[in-house]
């Protein structure tokens, strides 16, 4: 896969860092979107395809991008096709510091190092090009605005985006209410995209840790709202993510992955 195109998961983490503050909005749900944001990208390389709800192989050789051949081998490794639930809802730990130090390597983004609290060392992110992330934004805007059915990296970028709860981040207050509503419509335009943002907010609501709990008057069915759910969601959420921006020697552990 040549380098000439970012992939869905840097554009995801691009859209999710604030320009403000250098740290990511949604961190507890961002791994989790991340997963299916490589899920994405390696079906429109060809190495996976959708089976139902499940994701199966159809192709292993490797695709050159470190990261998703790293996703493609532990799928390949499973033998059978696998529910996009339960791997999305599987150990992805590290995946946004992971993908912070791989921007970071490519010149995407440049890290500053700080402390909080004047004691305790935290690491934000500036991107270095701010073109490539209006760029981004503009993709989305004009999906949004004109009601043309997007192409499928757009498409399901804006999937994604909905499901792990940047709405509120990309379109604020009442103002962005219709075009937080348009952006979660997009997840119709792209079949994988769609499956993959269902899968993410159904981790979320618990649905992956326990699917067979289908409680009395549950609102969890993955058709819910981003980030939400019960205890199962926000120990599901706590599992996949980290309480705050890695500090230099966790990105150096990520880098090596």
């Amino acid at each position: 896969m040549g380098r000439s195109r970012r992939t869905i998961p840097e554009e995801l983490l691009l859209l999710a860092l604030d320009p403000a503050t250098g740290t990511t909005a949604q961190p507890q749900s961002l791994d989790l979107g991340l997963a299916g944001a490589q899920l994405v990208e390696l079906a429109l390389a060809g190495r996976i395809a959708p089976d139902g709800d499940r994701i199966a192989v159809v192709m292993p050789r490797p695709t050159g991008d470190p990261t998703l051949d790293s996703a493609l081998e532990l799928l390949r490794r499973r033998g059978s096709p696998v529910r996009a639930v339960n791997w999305i809802g599987g150990p992805r730990l590290g995946l946004r510091q992971i993908y912070l130090a791989h921007l970071e390597r490519c010149g995407m983004v440049h890290a500053v190092s700080g402390q909080m609290c004047g004691v305790l060392p935290t690491t934000r992110y500036q991107a270095t090009d701010t073109a490539i992330s209006r760029d981004i934004r503009a993709r989305l805007d004009s999906a949004i605005r004109t009601g043309v059915p997007p192409d499928p990296r757009t498409a399901a970028l804006a999937a994604l985006a909905h499901a792990v709860g940047l709405g509120k981040h990309l379109y604020p207050g009442n103002e962005g209410r219709s075009s937080r509503s348009r952006l979660r419509d997009l997840i119709r335009h792209d079949p994988m995209g769609g499956l993959v943002a269902h899968a993410v907010m159904d981790v979320q609501n618990g649905v992956a840790a326990a699917p067979r709990r289908a409680a009395p008057g549950s609102t969890s069915s993955g058709q819910g709202s981003p980030g939400g759910g019960g205890a199962g969601a926000r120990q599901s959420a706590q599992s996949a993510s980290v309480s705050a921006q890695p500090h230099r020697g966790s990105m150096a552990r990520a880098a090596a992955h």
